[in-house]
């Protein structure tokens, strides 16, 4: 990643919730620079303000004070929620289609492209079925399409495999893993679950409590890396493993 250019630059960034009593800092001097194509898993302890990092980044909230800075012109960020939130009257095409409809941006060619996701990524035979006929994994993947669909520079995850059971997490995160990297896009996911973070990402970035701000970040090397179920058999999966969890410094 280190010859590649910067997509998004984050400076100094904070975000006060406001009161009738007091203020609330969320976010205090947060730095962070996002490569193109790259997969930047970010991890803290609940409630730093992770998801609203997320928000201020897609333009559902607004920050307080510093920058956000897009080098490329009129780029396009998606954000792929927790749950599915795909809609149960809706077929799977048409929801893998809603980002599209509400900006004004269907045509034959955006459909035909939309059906190729969905027959490249096993989802052919569900095109003109319903989310109930789907599992948590075909949900989790049709929601991802839709992301897709309106073609995003950046892809923001936010904590998109708490809702599965431990088996389907694993293998969804590997299927959601290999379309981005075959996709090429660039990946912001928050989770609090560090071995997703250390398996899935080119590099994790810890947040410190609330306010939050970068406490430390790796990247992660491995020999042999490849898909993110294989990663978590690999010696240095662990020593990562090890070292973050003792920097977002958890006391049960």
């Amino acid at each position: 990643m280190e010859n590649k250019k910067n997509i998004l630059e984050i400076k100094n960034l904070s975000k006060i919730y406001h009161t009738n009593k007091s203020e609330i800092p969320a976010i205090k001097g947060l730095d962070l620079n996002i490569k193109e194509g790259e997969f930047v898993a970010i991890v803290g302890p609940s409630g730093c303000g992770k998801t609203t990092l997320l928000s201020i980044l897609c333009g559902l909230e607004d920050k307080s004070s510093g920058d956000i800075i897009f080098p490329k012109d009129k780029l396009k960020v998606g954000y792929m929620l927790q749950t599915d939130t795909l809609f149960p009257w809706l077929n799977i095409l048409d929801n893998c289609l809603l980002g599209l409809k509400v900006k004004k941006e269907i045509n034959n060619e955006n459909i035909a492209k939309v059906k190729d996701y969905l027959t490249t990524y096993g989802l052919k035979d569900f095109i003109y079925k319903y989310p109930s006929n789907l599992s948590g994994g075909m949900k989790q993947r049709a929601s991802l399409i839709r992301t897709l669909a309106i073609d995003p520079d950046i892809i923001l995850l936010d904590e998109p495999f708490s809702a599965l059971d431990y088996q389907t997490r694993l293998t969804v995160s590997d299927d959601v893993w290999k379309i981005i990297k075959k996709e090429k896009r660039t990946t912001i996911m928050i989770t609090h679950d560090i071995a997703e973070a250390v398996s899935m990402a080119d590099r994790v970035i810890v947040l410190t409590d609330r306010p939050s701000k970068v406490k430390c970040e790796y990247n992660i090397i491995m020999n042999n890396k490849s898909t993110p179920i294989n990663n978590r058999n690999l010696e240095e999966f662990k020593q990562y493993y090890d070292k973050i969890w003792k920097d977002i410094d958890i006391h049960v």
